[in-house]
């Protein structure tokens, strides 16, 4: 019978790992930022004027 010899990672390899995945997603964010840019929501037509004054009024 063979004990199985588990090593532990250095602090170093760990901090490397979080560091690649940090910046892997910091790249997915940016990427999906330009990417929702080049989307063409619509906008509105024409600019509405809304007048509240009467339900400010009504509030009091």
């Amino acid at each position: 019978m063979q004990l199985k010899y588990n090593r532990q990672r250095s602090i170093g390899s760990s901090i490397g790992r979080m560091l690649i995945k940090m910046v892997l997603l910091l790249i997915l964010v940016i990427v999906g930022i330009f990417l929702i840019e080049k989307i063409n929501f619509p906008s509105p037509e024409q600019k509405f004027k809304i007048d509240i004054t009467n339900e400010i009024n009504k509030l009091k």
